[in-house]
């Protein structure tokens, strides 16, 4: 059609760093981040941030390249969300549970011309560079980032040519030009996959990816005008799924917290009168099991985003008496976290309260910046029939799917085949559409044929009183091939056997699916809640095959 001129008044290349350019001057005095007795506001943080960008361009950073970052949820790690961005580079945030044989490995992989670190983990990052320096001469330079009452910190042993977060703040010029993308599609950020199955894959996120998702992420979360948002979900991960940039679109505060314990959660929440907060169901589950004396009355309405893996309805039950309301989304790093929402409709108000949170477990449907969402044949690529019981692999496509895999193009190629992003999630779809994971396909259970879902059983799981958290994973058998092994935390002071629990388990699923075994140990996590299952199928598979029940206290 003529007449259309595509010109700089019509059209700029998305970006969050616009967010909070908008921000510093309608919220300017609003306060942004808190933290301790640090308070910052939204004019102040777009000055600290201007600041940061400038002083890292005259360190010599040039567009496209990578600064990592080794930091809990401080109000440095929010700033870098936005400094490194408009400096042109890309941010790489790194997860703090890494030890220093893996940072270094992807700061290898990254090409990282900086690393930012924190005070208590600069032991982990000296790590890293050290066995950097064994095989390269271009080493990331250190700054370290002090807590906020540390006036000096302590250099000491630290590499040579180190800096200090705050003294490079002041080397920077608040006239600094910022860097905006050139193209949306240009990288904003780089997360590195969880890696419970394997070596972590560099997951590229857009400018453009990360403003509709962040917008996405608004919308999802019910987010209105200055909300107060509690950081529980690491701001290394997908980039706190992209709140740490919704946040600043309707000027809201951060509150930041080095360690994320229920007492702080609830002290937070009533100090700071939170609005909205997220977590993994584990932060949902020490939640609904913080001692009394813990817990603090709600000051109103607290909107929950959960993720990370499908939480279990009884916690999300518990959940909602408590005062909470659920918002239950689901998605992958590659997809920049939620890449679905399993929206309320009003007509299951009336429904029973158990009803509601078998509801509210599911993942629905894709939120309002994904395009599509299907469940599919992996080989046929047809759509399963929406029956509740025909599982498939979830697959994506949209805006807010990422660029690819950094270095790794057989993976993006594989990821992304027959034009549809490959989550490797297995699901059903209900009669109305929505979606419900049932597994991971390497997590599913084959047992003498019949196909296992070890989230269906980890649900019932759940439901024991005494259980606090609970894992399946198969085990080796020389008649059935495997059969289920549950990996239990018990609450304090619960003593329950492994025959309570298999009986259990039997009086509420099909004899097949219920576990043969019972292992009461503390269950290894990602550092986003995301249960270990490869080190507990390691371990069940090293207790060899019993054809009888059997319980192990570890």
């Amino acid at each position: 059609m003529e007449g259309g001129i595509k010109c700089s008044a019509n059209y700029v290349p998305l970006s969050p760093i616009s967010f909070l350019e908008r921000s510093a001057l309608v919220y300017r005095d609003r306060p942004s981040v808190v933290y301790g007795n640090i308070l910052h506001t939204w004019g102040q943080t777009l000055e600290r941030c201007t600041r940061l960008a400038s002083a890292l361009a005259q360190l010599g950073i040039s567009r496209g390249d990578v600064v990592a970052a080794l930091a809990p949820n401080i109000p440095a790690m929010y700033e870098l969300h936005f400094g490194v961005p408009m400096a042109g580079a890309v941010l790489c945030t790194l997860n703090i549970r890494h030890d220093s044989a893996m940072v270094s490995i992807l700061l290898k992989h990254s090409d990282a011309k900086i690393i930012f670190v924190d005070y208590q983990l600069v032991h982990v990052a000296k790590g890293a560079i050290d066995k950097l320096s064994k095989t390269r001469t271009n080493i990331p330079l250190l700054v370290l980032i002090p807590e906020s009452d540390q006036s000096s910190p302590d250099f000491c042993n630290l590499p040579s040519g180190s800096l200090e977060y705050e003294s490079l703040l002041g080397r920077g010029k608040l006239n600094f030009e910022i860097r905006r993308p050139k193209d949306e599609w240009d990288p904003i950020s780089l997360n590195y996959t969880s890696g419970t199955t394997s070596r972590p894959k560099g997951v590229i996120y857009s400018h453009r990816g990360a403003y509709l998702n962040s917008l996405a992420a608004l919308i999802l979360n019910e987010m209105g005008p200055m909300p107060v948002y509690l950081w529980c979900v690491p701001m290394f991960h997908c980039n706190g799924w992209c709140l740490t940039w919704a946040v600043a679109a309707l000027g809201g505060t951060n509150v930041c917290q080095r360690n994320v314990t229920a007492k702080g959660i609830f002290t937070c929440i009533y100090q700071h009168q939170v609005t909205h907060m997220g977590g993994a169901p584990t932060v949902l589950n020490m939640i609904v099991n913080a001692p009394e004396n813990d817990r603090r009355p709600l000051p109103g309405k607290v909107v929950v985003m959960t993720g990370a893996a499908p939480p279990p309805s009884q916690v999300l039950f518990k959940m909602e008496e408590l005062g909470f309301n659920i918002a239950h989304a689901y998605g992958l790093t590659e997809t920049y976290g939620p890449g679905t929402v399993c929206s309320w409709k009003p007509e299951w108000d009336s429904l029973p309260r158990h009803e509601q949170a078998k509801l509210k477990a599911r993942q629905g449907l894709q939120h309002i910046g994904m395009e599509e969402l299907d469940v599919k044949d992996p080989v046929t690529m047809k759509s399963v029939p929406c029956d509740a019981k025909t599982m498939g692999e979830v697959m994506f496509r949209g805006n807010t799917v990422m660029n690819g895999y950094l270095k790794d193009n057989k993976a993006t190629k594989d990821a992304f085949e027959s034009g549809w992003f490959h989550s490797g999630d297995l699901a059903i779809r209900h009669p109305d559409g929505y979606i419900e994971i049932k597994d991971r396909a390497k997590d599913i259970i084959i047992s003498g044929g019949e196909n296992i879902s070890t989230i269906e059983v980890e649900s019932v799981l759940f439901r024991h009183p005494d259980v606090l958290e609970a894992a399946i994973v198969g085990r080796p058998d020389e008649y059935w091939g495997e059969t289920p092994c549950a990996f239990v935390k018990l609450k304090d002071g619960c003593n329950a056997s492994a025959e309570d629990i298999i009986k259990f388990c039997r009086g509420r699923l099909p004899h097949y699916m219920a576990p043969r075994t019972v292992i009461f140990e503390d269950l290894p996590k990602t550092s986003t809640g995301k249960v270990q299952k490869y080190v507990l199928r390691e371990k069940a598979k090293a207790m060899g095959s019993l054809s009888k029940n059997s319980t192990s206290k570890l």
